[in-house]
């Protein structure tokens, strides 16, 4: 079995070994730029961690892992354009440094790179694989109208949310585990339990981020702090607070979402302060760990060695104890 550090490795030698010069450079070197910035690489990863737990050899997997991270770089970049993002990883989002027609360019001629590498899985395994990526693909796009969607609607249930977060965040997961397990041969039964423990991980993954945009530290967490708040997001935590918010905190409340006059950094102090005295914070982190659980549920029960699953559970762990 492989560290995390040696698949990490392999990952980030193969993204920079990609030659981008290409011309026009307008096109290219936006995608060069957003790859460079880093990124926790996790999706890749987990396709690359996923196979070697059913052979030795990840060699097979190593492009398609490569074609999932281009993928998910691409939904960045469209993603920012809609969200009027400033920042990505610390550093100025695609669209910010050039313009929105270069970023949706850019981000489309990546979908397409994605499923070039894709498309270097091994024949026997091709089918299967770009089926799930494909039906991956296109349900990321409909997370995506869905968060779009509740924007406009003045009440979003947390089961709304939740299914709209999976498709956005967690079959992008999911999907990069269960590639990982076919092209390892894996039996069907295990490749659909660690599909479910990517989609449990996941969830938990974007509850975290939602946590993260309000009681985060601005200087690890590669974006500006109250992100959501300023723009309306109805997120795990505004959705409760909504649910549960009576009285004062109610009025206020409706006054900070409905007000388009109020000082930025105002408006994220008195949001958060009605977060702190509905205990939302407390909340979300039963959420967290409710998700977490499952997902440690879901690993224990693919059939292979106990010893070759605790690098995911490491990774598990790491990732939801994460300040960025």
């Amino acid at each position: 079995m492989k560290t995390f550090e040696e698949i990490l490795s392999i990952i980030n030698t193969e993204i920079n070994q990609i030659n981008w010069q290409r011309e026009p450079q307008g096109l290219y070197e936006p995608i060069e730029y957003v790859l460079q910035l880093g990124g926790k690489r996790i999706r890749p990863a987990l396709t690359l961690m996923a196979c070697n737990l059913f052979i030795d050899n990840i060699l097979p997997a190593i492009m398609p892992a490569i074609g999932i991270e281009i993928f998910h770089n691409f939904t960045l970049l469209h993603d920012d354009i809609m969200d009027k993002a400033t920042v990505r990883r610390g550093q100025s989002t695609v669209h910010i440094k050039w313009n929105e027609n270069t970023a949706i360019l850019s981000g489309d001629l990546m979908q397409i790179e994605a499923y070039k590498y894709i498309s270097q899985a091994p024949e026997a395994v091709l089918k299967q694989v770009l089926e799930i990526f494909s039906t991956t693909a296109a349900e990321v796009c409909e997370g995506q109208q869905l968060d779009m969607d509740f924007e406009k609607l003045s009440q979003v249930s947390e089961n709304q949310y939740l299914e709209m977060i999976k498709l956005k965040t967690a079959v992008l997961l999911g999907c990069a585990l269960k590639i990982g397990a076919i092209i390892g041969n894996a039996q069907s039964a295990d490749c659909q339990m660690i599909y479910d423990f990517g989609i449990n991980l996941g969830l938990a993954f974007q509850l975290k981020d939602d946590f993260l945009d309000v009681w985060g530290d601005e200087n690890t967490f590669g974006k500006k702090i109250g992100g959501d708040i300023l723009c309306n997001k109805k997120t795990f935590l505004l959705i409760n607070a909504l649910q549960q918010a009576k009285g004062n905190d109610k009025e206020e409340l409706n006054f900070l979402l409905t007000n388009k006059n109020i000082i930025p950094q105002d408006k994220i102090r008195r949001m958060t302060d009605i977060f702190n005295r509905l205990k939302i914070r407390d909340f979300t982190e039963e959420k967290i760990n409710f998700y977490y659980k499952k997902s440690l549920i879901n690993l224990d029960s693919v059939a292979v060695a106990k010893n070759k699953k605790e690098i995911l559970q490491n990774l598990t762990k790491k990732l939801l104890q994460r300040n960025n």
